[in-house]
């Protein structure tokens, strides 16, 4: 008999919004100047954020840790193969298609926050850019995909799973349930998050925006 089980801790689900909504923003003020400090800020909050996965990821909750979802390269082609019958193997936790998505996503999200930082602290040239950009839109290009596959999970599995990403919950027996949230940890990362966005300005002793734009005044002067 299933029911309504706690899955996903409320830190995964914060990490998840967070860092699409950091990805978001640093990717689309990544070509402008005058929003430069907006980009380093949401880039640094991005960095941080994946560290914080890859921490959890080891310490977490049942199905937020990795061995979770590590599969044999057996079962990612039995399950490709079986979404052909339209009647998929269900996981509560991430599928084998979908957790190698998530892997290349902290991957590629690594390269990213790590290239953009090198290049911004001048320790390489443009190639560091070059990689910085390409990292950023294989990352993109990887959310597109990973939205269809929650597109299409959600129609076989007859289950919502953008709705289990905010809620925590989905549909199981009781014994395979989580039994715990840590909610206070979820409410922390948020908080970090953004005890960083207010303080960042003040630390780099300008608004965002106005030493670009002031850096843009002088070369025009």
């Amino acid at each position: 008999m299933t029911e309504r089980i706690l899955v996903w801790d409320a830190p995964t689900r914060v990490f998840h919004w967070l860092l699409a909504a950091t990805f978001a923003g640093a990717f689309l003020t990544g070509d402008s100047e005058r929003w430069r400090d907006i980009h380093l800020l949401l880039g640094y909050s991005f960095a941080g954020l994946i560290a914080f996965r890859l921490v959890w990821g080891l310490i977490g909750t049942r199905y937020a840790r990795f061995r979770s979802f590590l599969f044999q390269p057996r079962e990612v082609l039995a399950y490709a193969c079986s979404l052909l019958s339209r009647s998929p193997r269900h996981y509560l936790g991430h599928n084998p298609l979908g957790s190698i998505v998530i892997f290349l996503l902290l991957g590629l999200g690594l390269v990213t926050a790590l290239s953009g930082w090198a290049y911004y602290a001048e320790l390489g040239g443009e190639w560091l850019e070059e990689l910085h950009e390409g990292a950023a839109f294989a990352m993109l290009g990887l959310v597109c995909v990973h939205i269809a596959g929650v597109v299409v999970s959600s129609l076989l599995h007859r289950e919502n799973l953008v709705r289990a990403m905010i809620t925590g919950r989905k549909s199981g027996a009781a014994d395979q349930g989580i039994p715990r949230s840590y909610a206070w940890l979820g409410l922390l990362l948020a908080v970090a998050v953004g005890v960083f966005a207010v303080g960042y300005p003040a630390v780099q002793g300008t608004a965002p925006g106005d030493r670009a734009a002031a850096q843009h005044e002088e070369e025009e002067g």
